[in-house]
């Protein structure tokens, strides 16, 4: 493909082929072009870029390469195949976890103290002696690759890609499920390391990391009995799942309550925007626990091998702006058929008494 030398395709040329033979001084000159010509890029040079930056992420050097990940992510955000370029960030994503890890057990080894705060330069001196470079990178540059992760994370092909190098690794259908084991569950794992080092959680990439897809999920409306089967994707928060179940089944004339309005489903889905709405059910664990808005649904408990959710009447009157979590991401939930009484009754055997919230 031929590139103008002067725009955002000749930069990503020039870079990569600088990357390539490890000419230290032409790359940075390259990487430099890179970020002034990206805001000029037509639809061809990002469809091009970005997979191109993408496969020669691994041979940038540690403090660049978080940079060179975000534009791949820009790219993918403006139409560049997210598919071709995840191996490549999501590959950094995890050097970069266990490098911060290592921070982590660096600095605590080291004497701890207050947790280093990244700015918008490098780790200085100090630091780099407690910890070494790479690890101090690593925990330096997270941020930026989370931006770039989410960024790709947002289709769903990629999430895909994970589960299924989870389930190359021999994991049965509710492990590959539940984030254990391989691909998303080892970036989990990484994750929740960095976090309890730092005390900072990258809520971005861990709720990024926890998106269901084609998720069974049963759900018992306990004030009239009923029960129903529904399949959810892509949805990036309880506040989003919570209008979408009150779309399905109040909406949908199964249960009485407050339904939401066509714009404020719209916003759940796909639609840009948000609109305020108002909340229609407690959700309840089985065991009795409050599940907060704020969380995710895979924090719903899975029950004889399927999400298992309780639906009450709201205990106190709560609103807040419908929308999505991750902007870029399709949400969905279908309602596949209502239970019949004898199931919804074993279902709701399986379930705690109704009485007062916990968690």
């Amino acid at each position: 493909m031929i590139f103008s030398k002067a725009g955002f395709g000749g930069a990503v040329a020039d870079f990569e082929a600088a990357v390539v033979a490890q000419d230290a001084k032409r790359s940075g000159k390259a990487f430099i072009r890179l970020q002034e010509t990206f805001g000029r890029a037509n639809e061809t040079e990002l469809f091009a870029g970005g997979p191109r930056l993408a496969a020669v992420l691994e041979q940038v050097p540690p403090s660049p390469r978080a940079v060179v990940a975000v534009l791949v992510g820009a790219c993918v955000e403006r139409g560049a195949d997210a598919e071709r370029c995840a191996p490549g960030v999501l590959a950094g994503l995890r050097a970069a976890l266990e490098g911060a890890v290592a921070f982590g057990e660096a600095w605590a080894a080291t004497g701890g103290g207050a947790f280093p705060v990244p700015d918008d330069g490098e780790p200085g001196e100090e630091i780099l002696e407690r910890t070494g470079f790479e690890a101090a990178v690593g925990w330096w540059m997270l941020s930026q690759w989370e931006m770039a992760a989410v960024a790709l994370l947002n289709h769903r092909a990629v999430r895909a890609a994970l589960d299924e190098k989870a389930a190359g690794a021999g994991l049965d259908d509710a492990t590959v499920h539940g984030q254990a084991g391989s691909g998303r569950g080892e970036l989990l794992r990484l994750l929740t390391a960095v976090a309890q080092a730092s005390g900072q959680e990258l809520r971005c990439l861990s709720y990024a990391l926890q998106v269901l897809d084609d998720e069974p999920l049963v759900v018992l409306h306990r004030p009239s009995a009923t029960g129903y089967l529904l399949r959810l994707s892509g949805i990036g928060d309880n506040f989003q799942l919570h209008t979408l179940l009150a779309d399905a089944l109040i909406g949908g004339g199964h249960v009485a309550g407050r339904a939401p309005s066509p714009q404020e489903v719209a916003v759940c889905r796909e639609t840009p925007g948000q609109v305020e709405t108002a909340g229609s059910f407690e959700l309840v664990a089985p065991g009795g626990d409050r599940l907060w808005n704020e969380g995710t649904p895979a924090d719903i408990p899975v029950v004889d091998g399927v999400r298992l959710l309780v639906l009450d009447e709201p205990s106190y009157a709560r609103s807040w702006p419908a929308g999505r979590f991750f902007p870029g991401m399709r949400g969905d939930l279908i309602l596949e058929r209502a239970l019949e009484p004898e199931e919804t009754e074993r279902w709701l055997a399986r379930v705690s008494p109704a009485g007062e919230l916990t968690g």
